[in-house]
């Protein structure tokens, strides 16, 4: 039950109430990490450093919906992508895309981790419980969990189930961030700016790299300073930005000279939507194969790339009667669908594997 806020003439000016929330203890006691799961998180982890520093010669894939808004529609789609990535493993390692908390430029649904009823009740506590249902169910499948970090509290009660994180455009220059992805035990990749820079996320990848501390919460919900030893496998995302797309070969070169630069591993992932598409999902499979272009005419820096997809292709925007959204549509960014993500992905397995033939001939 919200609490109103204690009596004051100089705070809680501007509050309603407090909601007490389980510690994340609590939470890992009430739905643990199986050990099917944990596998899961530990292979994932162990393939994406080996990609990033080049000792696994794979593309790193992170595949799957912008946002998480339905369970069943979520686990459906990774039923699908577990079976895929089967396929495909010998040339791509692929992780899905379980976004859960989304950034607003000014208002907006925030995503199925704050408001999983997606009408304003903003019932956090049933959106991280959900969430970390969903994540570990996603993990027991054999399919590695990739995320957004976003929220200062979040990683506590989630990132146990975390193969791969970032940070976004959005986020990548705050401080705050860059010295909680410090303490993350997954490999974090630092999208460009909003602006198109690419420095910015190179600055962020070395800021990263460095030991923090910060204010955060302990397992048992108590305020705490975190000390960290830093994230050793940061790496750069091209997303595009204001001045258009930033995926062509002087992009991905830059952003190589600028990490070696900084004395860190040239290690480039690109985001064939956003930006980079136009905000035009039609125009992701135009990204996806240009940049599989230049992995194939031996650009090593690019070690992974991702794809904003789903079971349906486009997106909807968030119906009065929720019960009128269309099943398997984004209701953020618009998103490829099912059988073109397939397709794509089987494509670059088909390419790769031939350019790997003709190397051992």
């Amino acid at each position: 039950m919200t609490q109103p806020p204690a009596p004051s003439t100089t705070e809680n000016l501007n509050v309603t109430g407090f909601t007490p929330l389980m510690t994340p203890r609590e939470l890992k006691a009430e739905v643990p990490l199986t050990d099917a799961a944990e596998r899961t998180v530990l292979a994932g982890r162990r393939a994406a450093q080996a990609i990033l520093s080049g000792e696994d010669d794979r593309l790193l894939v992170v595949v799957g919906p912008c946002s998480i808004h339905d369970q069943a529609q979520a686990l459906e789609y990774a039923g699908r992508l577990a079976a895929l990535r089967e396929r495909v493993k010998d040339r791509l390692e692929v992780q899905m895309r379980v976004y859960v908390d989304k950034p607003r430029t000014t208002v907006g649904w925030r995503g199925y981790l704050l408001d999983p009823d997606m009408d304003g009740s903003n019932d956090m506590g049933k959106g991280v419980r959900r969430t970390r249902e969903l994540m570990v169910a996603v993990s027991e499948l054999g399919l590695p969990v990739a995320t957004e970090l976003l929220d200062p509290f979040a990683p506590q009660y989630l990132f146990d189930a975390v193969a791969w994180a970032c940070l976004g455009a959005r986020t990548a220059e705050s401080q705050t961030h860059r010295v909680m992805a410090s303490a993350v035990s997954a490999p974090m990749g630092f999208k460009n700016g909003t602006g198109g820079g690419i420095k910015l996320a190179v600055d962020a990848v070395v800021a990263a790299s460095h030991p923090h501390a910060f204010f955060t919460i302990d397992e048992d919900g108590r305020a705490a300073i975190v000390h960290t030893k830093g994230n050793a496998h940061g790496h750069v995302i091209l997303r595009g930005g204001r001045a258009g797309p930033n995926y062509a070969p002087q992009f991905v070169q830059e952003a190589a000279d600028l990490l070696r630069a900084a004395g860190r591993e040239e290690a480039v992932m690109v985001d064939c939507s956003h930006a980079n598409s136009g905000s035009d999902w039609t125009r992701q499979r135009l990204v996806w194969r240009d940049v599989l272009g230049q992995r194939l005419a031996g650009q090593r820096a690019i070690r992974g790339a991702m794809l904003e997809s789903n079971l349906q292709a486009g997106k909807q925007s968030l119906p009065a009667d929720l019960t009128q959204l269309k099943p398997g549509v984004s209701v953020t960014d618009a998103c490829v669908g099912w059988d073109e993500t397939e397709a794509l992905l089987l494509e670059a397995h088909e390419q790769l594997s031939g350019r790997a033939a003709l190397a051992t001939c």
